[in-house]
């Protein structure tokens, strides 16, 4: 069996102090032929992070390999470079004794007598330490810097319109930017609106900001809520703080804004583009504009969240459609790709624009055809083995995810292409296997089981349904899984359940919600 081997680095300049990735693989390398180990490429996993934290892409994939047990062993150069937080360490010890996998240093041996984890446990305290000190000492050194009147460096020091002047510390003008910035604040002063300025940068073919292919809209926003283009810099502005948990993004931190009196200013940092008094009046434009916006007019649309484009892929987006005859204006709530909004892309979606009221309609007719039927409602149930192989496969899946994520995010800081395509690759595959093991499985599993709550159920269904209100008609969309697809006037609805042990229907929470709704 192949063993892996994981080399960590925090900055470049471990390059220059002997630790950098390919000394350590190196030295890796021939700690594992001393063992007689034989380690692929594939399971060479080499990345810049921290140590203090444990969510790390490439070590994810090592402690998914471990609980495989598709590896014999893990090799690395230290503990610290391993982790720093002595609590990860022992974790990870952990991972790797259950799952047959030791743990081999280059630097020193990993014990696993409570003599050799208590001196684990101290090294990776010392670790932590010395990464808290560099921590402490880098946000001093910064704090200092802007206290002498520079930018800090990095990519906070960079601003469109400006160039970096490292030397100096300070922000120099760019006259062929600088004028776009100019022109979009006296837009905006004028009574332009943000989407406006937007469209009107894309269209005169402003030079674009680093990394983007086409003016966004909140790349437009900050640059127009920005103080320093009036000559007002400011640095220590944003802290880290613990993220809240949810469905689409999990993450561990967030960025906010600090109070207003830790900010420290630099004065002179960033010479002047837009006056004071045009910077002002935008800023009370936009102001106006955010509270007067159309979208903080509120209206009912069912279908949100579950209607989708089938020629470009996008969600379609609800929105208030006006028309004007003689002296009286007209207002249709309606459904539209976003795809035809020409401040999402420049390559405009043609699908159908509906009105709410037909599509709630037509849409709505189906799914009470659906509900109407109890033999819709039944559930795939077949052997244990088949449910727990199902279940595996649905957690794997959900893991892929977050991989996904790990993934882009390993790319945004090391930006390292061929290795992205790479991963990405390698991840869709996997994804591929899975979705196909899923398919057999509810195939293998599904069989009619008739259950006499189901036509209990649907018979009140269909007593009350018309009578529904709209919170319960979205109860029903979440319940059902349901998912309409547009294609021009074709409208297609399909169906995936919220999934249930082979109890049935009854452990449903949102179905069964949806039930005791109705029958109020």
């Amino acid at each position: 069996m192949n063993a892996a081997i994981y080399a960590r680095v925090s900055t470049d300049s471990q390059e220059r102090e002997g630790t950098s990735l390919q000394t350590q693989l190196a030295a890796c390398l021939l700690k594992a032929s001393e063992h007689n180990l034989t380690v692929p490429d594939e399971y060479q996993f080499l990345e810049q992070w921290t140590g203090t934290e444990l969510d790390r892409p490439k070590l994810a994939i090592i402690r998914d390999l471990i609980r495989q047990q598709a590896i014999s062993a893990v090799v690395c150069y230290s503990t610290d470079r391993l982790s720093r937080d002595p609590v990860h360490l022992l974790l990870l010890a952990e991972e790797c004794d259950k799952g047959n996998a030791p743990l081999l240093f280059v630097t020193e041996p990993l014990d696993n007598t409570m003599e050799g984890q208590l001196l684990s446990f101290v090294r990776g305290w010392a670790s932590k330490l010395e990464a808290l000190k560099i921590r402490e000492r880098t946000v001093r050194g910064k704090r200092a810097r802007a206290l002498s009147g520079k930018l800090p460096a990095g990519s906070h020091a960079r601003l469109y319109g400006y160039t970096y002047n490292r030397e100096l510390g300070v922000r120099e003008i760019d006259e062929d930017k600088a004028k776009w910035v100019k022109a979009a604040y006296d837009w905006v002063a004028g009574g332009m609106s943000t989407t406006a300025v937007t469209l009107k940068l894309r269209e005169l073919g402003a030079p674009l900001p680093g990394g983007s292919v086409f003016w966004h809209k909140r790349t437009v926003q900050k640059m127009l809520r920005n103080p320093a283009y009036c000559g007002r810099t400011y640095c220590n502005t944003q802290t880290y703080t613990a993220g809240k948990p949810s469905i689409a993004k999990r993450r561990k931190s967030h960025m906010v804004l600090r109070p207003r009196e830790d900010w420290i200013e630099i004065p002179g940092a960033t010479p002047v583009i837009v006056e004071p008094s045009t910077w002002e009046s935008a800023q009370h434009i936009l102001e106006q504009n955010r509270r007067t916006a159309s979208r903080n007019r509120k209206h009912e649309y069912l279908l949100a969240g579950h209607l989708f484009c089938g020629k470009c892929g996008r969600a379609y987006w609800g929105f208030n459609h006006i028309e004007k005859r003689g002296e009286k204006t007209y207002r249709y709530p309606s459904y539209r790709c976003s795809g035809r909004n020409r401040i999402v892309t420049p390559e405009l979606c043609r699908n159908k624009t509906w009105t709410v009221a037909e599509l709630d309609r037509e849409v709505w007719g189906a799914i009470d055809a659906f509900l109407a039927d109890p033999k819709q409602w039944e559930r795939p149930r077949g052997s244990p083995a088949s449910a727990r192989e199902l279940e595996l496969v649905r957690k794997s899946l959900a893991k892929a995810d977050i991989r996904r994520q790990r993934i882009h995010r390993a790319y945004e800081i090391a930006a390292d292409e061929r290795q992205f395509h790479l991963s990405l690759s390698n991840l869709d595959s996997e994804v591929a296997a899975l979705k196909k093991r899923k398919a057999e499985s509810l195939a293998e599993a599904a069989r009619e089981v008739p259950y006499r709550s189901l036509e209990d159920a649907a018979k009140t269904v269909r007593k009350n349904l018309n009578t529904i209100d709209y919170a319960g008609k979205r109860l029903a969309l979440s319940a059902l899984g349901v998912r309409v697809v547009v294609d021009g006037d074709h409208v297609d609805v399909t169906y995936e359940p919220v999934e249930c042990p082979p109890s049935g229907w009854q452990a449903s929470n949102s179905l069964k919600a949806f039930v005791v709704r109705v029958e109020l």
